[in-house]
């Protein structure tokens, strides 16, 4: 059984408290390295064949919405909580936005859902 793949994506280069939440709960993590890291989530996920994306800026919307324009990946953004995001994740979307949040819960949980939701 293969691990479930998150890409992150951060604005600001960060991401790595999500990754030891994502990697704790049995997933893989691969963290965009740099500012602007938010607009690559689609590129990576794409390159990577990666399950989820989570990207992070200020508003939670332009890398989730630039990997909607460019993929067609399927997004929720404008998030701010850990329970939103896995409400976006039951409903189906493929790439979060969420405002900034490099916390490792948020990471945990998402693996945890998606396990729980039938994938990997």
């Amino acid at each position: 059984m293969s691990k479930v793949k998150i890409v992150i994506g951060d604005r600001l280069g960060k991401g790595q408290n999500i990754a030891k939440g994502i990697e704790a709960a049995g997933g893989t993590a691969i963290v965009i390295p740099g500012v602007g890291a938010d607009m690559k989530v689609g590129d990576v996920m794409v390159s990577e064949s990666a399950d989820l994306g989570l990207s992070f800026c200020g508003s939670g919307g332009a890398g989730a919405l630039t990997a909607k324009t460019k993929y067609g990946f399927p997004v929720e953004y404008g998030l701010r909580s850990v329970d939103a995001g896995i409400t976006a994740l039951r409903s189906g979307k493929k790439v979060i936005g969420f405002g900034f949040m490099d916390i490792e819960e948020l990471g945990r949980r998402m693996v945890e859902e998606y396990i729980k939701l039938g994938g990997k």
